[in-house]
């Protein structure tokens, strides 16, 4: 089974951001220890912070994969473009964010992506993506 891991904006700073609220370890450690979790998943990550580079992406994995979880950042509540590239791909999507975006800036509590993925994991730190991957093995 192939599964995707694509995040937005930001996300690149995963350790050295704001650690108080995502943490202090990269998300290529966090990344390493899922492909060792999940040895028989053939784990993909992808990272940008510009818009059209991760549609790009989602259009070339979503044919070809099984699953994709996607933390779009910032770009969860803006972008129409990247929710409606999830939505032209077969493959199912779980949405993820490592904060809590219901307890946070009331222009986070939209996402645009809710509406075109089979599901959303939110405020539950690193964590969310491995309870992504495990919804989306055991669905598939």
């Amino acid at each position: 089974m192939k599964i995707a891991i694509i995040n937005g904006a930001n996300l690149n700073l995963l350790g050295k951001r704001e650690p108080e609220i995502y943490g202090s370890l990269s998300f290529e450690t966090y990344f390493k220890s899922l492909q060792d979790r999940y040895p028989n998943l053939a784990l993909s990550y992808f990272q940008s912070n510009h818009e059209g580079a991760l549609i790009d992406y989602i259009q070339q994995v979503g044919f070809s994969h099984q699953g994709l979880v996607i933390n779009a950042g910032a770009y969860t509540h803006t972008s129409l473009a990247i929710a409606d590239a999830v939505r032209a791909v077969p493959a199912p999507a779980v949405e993820v964010h490592i904060s809590n975006i219901f307890g946070r800036e009331a222009f986070r509590h939209h996402s645009f992506l809710s509406a075109v993925c089979v599901g959303m994991i939110t405020g539950l730190g690193l964590e969310g993506y491995r309870l992504a991957i495990e919804f989306l093995q055991k669905d598939a």
